[in-house]
């Protein structure tokens, strides 16, 4: 202060709000925004010699009038029964500047004076500064006392709210970030409040309402439309086994100049008034699971796909780690001996727990469980049980060590088991485990896991059945296809069956190659229309048929006349046949067709033909005459015969398909096994939607006698 002249303001008179404030005026923003400060200097002679803006407001006078006057213009007279001198008049010393300099920095209260002679009491700071000139000026800031109590109690207040107020108190930014928090909230989220600071609401309070809590605080934000007891369900990542109900009132925060804006909320946890509520809402997620394990469960007749489905139902939400297993019984009937051990296929299993959970649930297929184990008691009981993952359960259900281990080192402390039963078979059984983060299984969830146990059981039981009919279906199929070709000298084959994907039912494709009398070789190719046991076992009907007309010498007119009375005698419906009867002394093919995709044949100059002018209707319909069309086979041509499998697939028609075979067999010019393999690679890139059935076939011309 010592470079300032003496009789100069410390800061320039402020005539207007257009005038930029001095050094010593307050920023926007700050508290003295707020409460208002006066800065000004008493010299040695109790002289005013410096004079700030704020001093102007508070006392009333401007600079010319105040400077060089004595300091006691701006006090009071004491008020009666004071001492002498508590106050100046004008004339005489000072007490401000007087205890500043003997105290080095006071501080207290005195009566003040406007200029208008109005008494105030005003809180006063003073201390000495020395300039560079070895004068010393006293330095006083001025405020008047009503407007500080009324800041300090605030402030006070505020404080006292803070620290010891048992409801939880909130500030949030308008991204509804975390900026302040007391402790009542912190304790309970069960996170310190460090832990809250810059994170969103949403991070926090985890709530099952569809984002309609955050959707209420932007209201308040955007709309300034307060919140008052509004009930809402909560979970927090501090408890995350606890689901708490809080009464909450949220309420926009304006901003100060120079401030953001945002959201002040109280909240009160209000759990154990509201238990039914919290009961309510376990209630609707145990429902809304099962809703949705329902809607997925059993999608497919598929055993893995429908058992992978149930543990993805469970895991996260219900359990942090599920395994499905199957019993492989030993014998039939199915029936469960308590006495002996229980053998088990593992078939699905999921966990969200860090290893080693990940090699316990997914690192063994074939289970194994010793008698008195808790699947036993499970089974025994025939309804879902919760153990404890503690020494008796290793004990007496895990056999080898080093699957002890992995349970012991995985975290789960609880296991749900629950066994699949339907039509009153013992399926297998889901087991449902929770770390000690969770609280322990509830009977609500072993209600629920014994509900979602019976509904998959039913469902598995469902794929299993419909497994076994696949297999029959396919063994059948296979038992009746030609284990043999009949072989020719003068015809070379390649024959591919390639049966539907593991979802489709297995149809009733069939195809054959017959020695014929003179020498002459039939082939064949069919499709009874439908799927599984039945079309497979009308297809060896009609292969069988086929087989034993053609040893007759029958014509493939003829043939396919007969084959059409026997279906109809059948009841099979609708089936489809190509007949061909090749002569290697001739070199020429007859054929006959009901309704099945036509033969293509490649020349060796490289042209393909397709041998569609007979086209008959399928077998089954009857009233219909077939036709047999005739065609010469130069010697090394080559007949491809095939099934719809082939040449029909979703987004693609028939025609579409055979071009696609012509375009193929274009390419045909050594081994027929080897094309084989290439035409079904290139046409069949994905497992078929239908069974599928190629025979290619490479004729020669019988010598002459004599030749």
């Amino acid at each position: 202060m010592g470079n300032v002249r003496k009789g100069a303001p410390v800061a320039p008179d402020r005539s207007g709000d257009d005038k930029a404030p001095g050094p010593l005026w307050s920023e926007p923003g700050t508290l003295l925004e707020h409460v208002r400060v006066a800065v000004f200097g008493i010299g040695g002679d109790d002289r005013i010699c410096f004079w700030g803006p704020g001093a102007q407001d508070l006392f009333g006078h401007d600079s010319a009038a105040v400077l060089d006057r004595p300091a006691g213009v701006l006090f009071a007279d004491p008020p009666e029964g004071a001492a002498p001198g508590d106050a100046g008049t004008g004339a005489g010393p000072v007490p401000l500047a007087e205890r500043g300099r003997r105290l080095g920095y006071w501080r207290g209260r005195l009566r003040a004076r406007h200029r208008d002679g109005t008494p105030f009491d005003c809180g006063f700071r003073a201390f000495p500064v020395t300039g560079a000139d070895g004068a010393s000026v006293v330095m006083a800031l001025a405020s008047r006392s009503d407007e500080l109590d009324r800041v300090k109690t605030n402030l006070v207040f505020l404080d006292s709210l803070f620290e010891t107020c048992p409801i939880g108190l909130v500030m949030l930014d308008e991204e509804l970030r975390y900026v302040h928090l007391n402790q009542a909230l912190a304790d309970m989220d069960g996170m310190s409040i460090e832990a809250h600071l810059g994170r969103r609401t949403g991070d926090i309070m985890i709530t099952s309402d569809g984002g309609e809590y955050e959707r209420v605080l932007r209201r308040v934000t955007e709309e300034g439309r307060p919140v008052v007891g509004a009930l809402v369900g909560v979970r927090t990542p501090g408890h995350p086994d606890r689901d708490q109900v809080r009464s909450v009132s949220f309420f926009p925060l304006s901003g100060a100049v120079g401030s953001r804006p945002g959201v002040g909320g109280l909240l009160v946890d209000v759990t154990d008034r509201e238990e039914a509520l919290m009961e309510a809402s376990a209630h609707r997620r145990r429902l809304a699971l099962l809703y949705r394990a329902a809607a997925s469960i059993g999608s497919t007749l598929d055993v893995g796909t429908t058992a992978r489905e149930l543990v993805g139902a469970a895991v996260p939400e219900f359990c942090e780690a599920s395994v499905v297993e199957l019993v492989e019984w030993m014998d039939e009937p199915e029936v469960f001996d308590p006495g002996r051990p229980l053998n088990t296929r593992r078939i699905a299993s999921g966990t969200t727990l860090p290893p080693p959970a990940t090699e316990l649930v997914s690192g063994l297929e074939k289970v194994t469980y010793p008698p008195g184990s808790a699947i036993h008691r499970m089974i025994m009981a025939g309804r879902a049980v919760s153990v404890p993952v503690n020494d008796e359960f290793m004990t007496r259900t895990v056999i080898h060590q080093e699957r002890a281990r992995l349970l012991r080192d995985s975290g789960l402390s609880w296991l749900l088991i629950a066994p699949l039963i339907a039509r009153g078979t013992v399926q297998g059984l889901i087991m449902f485990g929770r770390s000690a983060a969770r609280l322990p299984f509830t009977e609500q969830d072993l209600d629920l896991a014994g509900e979602l146990a019976s509904r998959a059981a039913l469902s598995l039981d469902n794929a299993r059945l419909y497994s076994r009919v696949q297999d029959i279906a396919v063994t059948l199929q296979r038992a009746l296809l030609p284990s043999a070709l009949a072989s020719s000298p003068y015809v070379e084959f390649a024959h591919r069956y390639v049966p539907g994907s593991h979802i489709t039912e297995v149809g009733g494709d069939w195809y054959d190659v017959i020695d014929v009398s003179g020498g002459r070789v039939a082939l064949v190719v069919g499709d009874v229309m439908g799927h599984g046991v039945p079309a497979a076992a009308a297809m060896g009907r009609l292969r069988i048929t086929a087989k034993a007309l053609a040893r007759h010498n029958q014509e493939p007119a003829a043939l396919l006349t007969e084959l059409d009375l026997c279906a109809q005698e059948a009841g099979i419906e609708l089936a489809t046949c190509v007949y061909l009867l090749y002569d290697p002394a001739t070199g020429r093919a007859r054929i006959a067709n009901a309704g099945h995709p036509p033969p293509v044949v490649r020349r060796p100059d490289g042209s393909v033909d397709v041998i569609g002018d007979v086209l008959g209707v399928p077998l089954g319909v009857g009233g219909h005459r077939f036709g047999t069309t005739g065609v010469d086979l130069p010697d090394g041509a080559v007949l491809a015969l095939y099934t719809d499998g082939l040449v029909e697939a979703r987004g693609r028609d028939i025609e579409d398909g055979v071009r696609a075979v012509c375009g193929e067999l274009r390419h045909v010019g050594g081994g027929l096994e080897a094309a084989a393999d290439r035409i079904l690679g290139r046409l069949l890139p994905g497992p078929p939607h239908d069974d599928t059935v190629l025979v290619l076939a490479r004729v020669r011309r019988r010598p002459p006698h004599g030749a």
